[in-house]
Order: C-alpha cells, then sequence, then structure tokens
C-alpha cells in the first residue's frame, strides 16, 4: 500500500488545496506538489513518538500526514488563526486524535501544560538548525526527540547547533541521508537534562539572533 492509497491522505490534499485558494496555507500549488510535501513529511514516520508535537505548523506538513501514518496524538502549535482553524477542520473531518493550539512556539514552550511533555517535535518551518532546536527543546520531555528536517549545512550552522544543544540539554544523535535525496536529511537531538528556565526566549528571539550562530 502506498500513501495515495489511504483516502484520508487523498482527503488532506484535496481539503490544503481548496482552501490554498482563498488563504496562502503553502507554497504547493497542485496536487503533485502537495503528494511531494506528504512523501517528504512521511519520511519521519520510521521516528515518531507518541505524544507528539509539531510548531509553525502552517498548512499541517508533516504533523498531519504522520498523525494519518503513525496514529499518534499531535498536538500542532500555528500562530496565523486562519490556518489554525484550518488545521482544526481537517483533525475534525479525518477523525485525528489532535489538538490545535493557536500560539507561538515560543508560548507554548513556557506554558506548563507542554513544557517537557512530547516524547517527540518537528519543525519545518524555514530556519536556522539552532533556532528550531531552542523552540523544540522546551517543549520534550526527559528522553525525547526533536527531528530536524535539513539540507546540506554549512561548517558554521553544525557548529552552531552542536553548541546550541549542550546548552539546551540536547544530545545530536543520527544525521540520516534520505536514500535518492543526497541534500536531503533527518538530523536527531535527545533530551537528556531540564533545560533552563532562560530557553526559550522571548517570542522572536529565537528567529533573529539564533542561538550560538556568531558572525
Amino acid at each position: 500500500m502506498t500513501a495515495k492509497d489511504d483516502p484520508r491522505l487523498g482527503r488532506y490534499a484535496e481539503l490544503l488545496l481548496a482552501r490554498n485558494a482563498t488563504v496562502n496555507m503553502t507554497g504547493a500549488r497542485d496536487e503533485a506538489a502537495v503528494w511531494e510535501h506528504i512523501a517528504d513529511s512521511i519520511t519521519l514516520a520510521p521516528y515518531v513518538r507518541d505524544p507528539y508535537i509539531d510548531i509553525g505548523s502552517g498548512g499541517g506538513f508533516p504533523a498531519i500526514p504522520l498523525a494519518i501514518v503513525c496514529g499518534v496524538r499531535v498536538t500542532l502549535v500555528e500562530s496565523v488563526e486562519k490556518k489554525a482553524r484550518f488545521l482544526r477542520e481537517v483533525a475534525t473531518e479525518l477523525g485525528l486524535d489532535a489538538t490545535v493550539l493557536s500560539m507561538r512556539a515560543e508560548e507554548a514552550g513556557r506554558d506548563p501544560c507542554h513544557r517537557e511533555f512530547y516524547a517527540c517535535a518537528t519543525a519545518r518551518a524555514v530556519a536556522q538548525a539552532s533556532t528550531i532546536l531552542e523552540l523544540t527543546a522546551p517543549l520534550l520531555a526527559i528522553g525525547g526527540v526533536a527531528l530536524l528536517q535539513r539540507g546540506k549545512a554549512s561548517e558554521r550552522e553544525r557548529g552552531a547547533l552542536a553548541d546550541a544543544a549542550l546548552v539546551l540539554g540536547m544530545e545530536i544523535g543520527e544525521e540520516i541521508v534520505l536514500e535518492g535525496y543526497e541534500d536531503k536529511r533527518i538530523i536527531t537531538a535527545h533530551k537528556r537534562t531540564p533545560i533552563s528556565v532562560r530557553f526559550p526566549r522571548r517570542a522572536g528571539v529565537p528567529q533573529k539572533r539564533p542561538l550560538c550562530l556568531h558572525a
């Protein structure tokens, strides 16, 4: 059975394309492009753990395809209310065990209901790797894993990620190069110790001043 054989994935693709006609949910403008994003999301499936949180969920990649394929509980964090509303509608129609939080990742990371609670975290947003680590680490329980989807990283970015991991109580694990995609990889980062109350920094700062990424 391929991904396209799952009717819920097909319905998700239909809903996303329909909403994208009126709200800018994703850069994928046709069916082929949406399915490419779905396939890319599903590459994370072997590493997903329950409960799972995704930040900056946008149109639902990778969280919605992963919730369908893996059957895990998922929390989606999306600060744009129009997008959050769409995610709630999709979760309801597809019968997913999903909660959508209309807030920034920095807020979720300081909320006692979500801080250091999850077994797995993802973030598909375009940002420096150390920024993604700062936003996901506060949400992970000890032993939890952040899954970072990356392209080829510069030595500067790799160094910043390694240094940020030490600051955030994380340990960089595997770097999995996806078969057939030399420029696509998954980096795992594991939560080893509780995180300092300093993190995450206030809203917007992790993106503007990526942790440990020096000029």
